[in-house]
């Protein structure tokens, strides 16, 4: 729930304060500093800006939101739930950009975590079927609909709509 630069500002007056606790010897204190670092250094690498990053993604700010989403140096070891999130939004920012090819790979690794609703999960395999559609790979995009339609009955009435509406764009290529 930090961003890098306030991570090291933590750890930092954390460590100042390590220092001066064996310093005095009150080792109880440097022990618990000491924790207070690790989870520093532990959420830098499993939690990551995702946090900030969605608050941000669901105003509507491209920008920061992507600023906060490089600050990931290494997305691959971001915990399960996390990587999905992460995967998720950057493929919002790239559909943003119009970057078609980007956003359809990282909704096809965002359908491969965890999410946190079934609705989140759909709209993922969802938007690559859209993707594959305008791309003229229809074949890709059944299958990804095919995976929608199996949590049918854990999604909004508005995703079923969408749903609905691809699978007719669907038929009127495939004809």
């Amino acid at each position: 729930m930090f961003t890098n630069n306030a991570r090291i500002l933590l750890v930092g007056i954390f460590l100042a304060m390590g220092i001066f606790f064996s310093y005095h010897h009150v080792y109880q204190l440097m022990g618990a500093v000491l924790l207070f670092i690790a989870l520093l250094i532990w959420g830098y690498f499993k939690e990551g800006t995702i946090i900030l990053a969605a608050k941000s993604f669901h105003k509507k700010d491209y920008e920061k939101t992507e600023s906060l989403l490089k600050q990931i140096s290494n997305p691959a070891w971001l915990s399960k739930k996390r990587r999905g999130f992460y995967e998720f939004i950057m493929g919002g920012i790239s559909l943003q950009k119009q970057d078609f090819d980007a956003a359809e790979k990282h909704y096809e690794l965002a359908a491969q975590f965890p999410l946190r609703t079934a609705n989140d999960h759909v709209a993922a395999l969802v938007h690559v079927a859209n993707i594959s559609i305008r791309q003229g790979n229809y074949d890709k995009a059944e299958a990804y609909l095919q995976l929608a339609n199996k949590k049918q009955e854990n999604i909004t009435a508005k995703m079923k709509d969408v749903i609905v509406k691809l699978e007719k764009e669907l038929k009127q290529h495939k004809k």
